[in-house]
């Protein structure tokens, strides 16, 4: 699988690293103790500053040029890469700042883990994963999620800062970062933001994740003791992968023969997860919706292949289309279990 995680040619290192586990694609670097934020920014090559230069535009003459008002570049003050065009309001998050929302929101990171952190392109996108104490714990304890925040931004002008609790079920690596219908498991917050802003949506991530962590393992214990039947888990599957109105359409006429070879190869490969993964044949998790739910969430994780690991981590945990269908398998699980029935439902 490619990669577009940054490398520094001046330390001949890749901006990434990874606490006990491989890095990325072997990439990066490989620490044995979980770091502080200041010794996490150095190990993933974060240790960079990002900065807003003006912009000029070259006139008729030949040595003639004119600022452009209200334009700036976003640029690295180390390597000068150039990362986009923002406005004046724009407000630089430096990468250190995005450790202090961590460090300020846990007291000091005595209780929070920083376990990856990276750079992709350039330096343009960072992000940080740090585990959070305590678990989820499905039917006797065996089957055990742990909890994470998941914090990106980007120095591009192109989005915001990010920060989503993202569970992830330790036995298969499955990122079961759903939100529920009343709440979201993402805070969003702006680049033009300020100090005092971006703190407080920084304790509102930790409350996102709290809240969410009761919700989530009342409900996956609820799916554990409900069972679903295989051609059921088929019919959930295939509404979850279902790519749009007109495949639904199929779906619900029975027409099969009709259906893309891309499409049902995703779904025979995800049922198949179901049925055969070592992860799904658990107490917890055979024949059950809370399996169910894992073969959707498990098929993108540990099945589909991507081409490039940004696209596995942007699918999975930036809004593609792995969370999107995650998603929609969570919001179906839960209306089987209020109904008994995967209802054909596509909103």
């Amino acid at each position: 699988m490619a990669h577009n995680l940054n490398f520094n040619t001046a330390t001949g290192q890749h901006a990434f690293m990874s606490v006990k586990q491989p890095a990325w694609h072997g990439l990066g670097q490989i620490v044995e103790n979980y770091p502080t934020s200041r010794e996490a920014i150095a190990f993933a090559g974060l240790d960079y500053e990002v900065a807003k230069a003006p912009i000029f535009a070259k006139g008729t003459g030949l040595f003639e040029s004119f600022p452009i008002p209200d334009q700036f570049a976003t640029m690295r003050t180390d390597t000068k890469a150039i990362f986009g065009v923002v406005g004046k309001d724009y407000q630089i998050v430096q990468n250190a700042d995005a450790f202090a929302f961590f460090d300020a929101i846990v007291g000091g990171g005595e209780d929070i883990l920083y376990e990856t952190a990276g750079a992709l392109g350039k330096g343009e996108r960072i992000f940080i994963t740090a585990k959070l104490p305590g678990y989820i714990r499905v039917g006797n304890g065996d089957d055990v999620t742990q909890k994470y925040i998941f914090l990106t931004t980007s120095h591009d002008g192109s989005g915001s800062i990010t920060a989503a609790f993202t569970p992830v079920r330790v036995v298969c690596s499955n990122t079961l970062n759903a939100a529920m219908k009343t709440a979201t498991n993402v805070v969003r917050i702006r680049h033009t933001a300020g100090a005092k802003e971006r703190l407080e949506q920084a304790h509102k991530v930790m409350g996102v994740a709290d809240n969410l962590s009761i919700q989530l393992e009342c409900i996956f214990n609820q799916w554990a003791n409900v069972r679903i039947e295989d051609k059921q888990v088929k019919q959930l599957i295939q509404l979850a992968l279902c790519p749009n109105k007109e495949t639904y359409n199929l779906l619900k006429r029975g027409a099969k023969e009709e259906l893309s070879t891309m499409y049902k190869n995703a779904c025979d490969a995800a049922f198949e997860y179901a049925m055969a993964d070592d992860t799904q044949t658990m107490a917890t998790t055979k024949g059950t919706l809370f399996g169910a739910y894992n073969a959707v969430t498990g098929y993108y994780q540990n099945v589909r292949s991507f081409k490039k690991g940004e696209d596995k981590l942007k699918s999975i945990c930036l809004g593609g289309t792995a969370q999107a269908r995650g998603q929609k398998a969570f919001d179906l699980c839960g209306d089987f279990a209020k109904s008994g029935t995967a209802a054909l439902i596509l909103n």
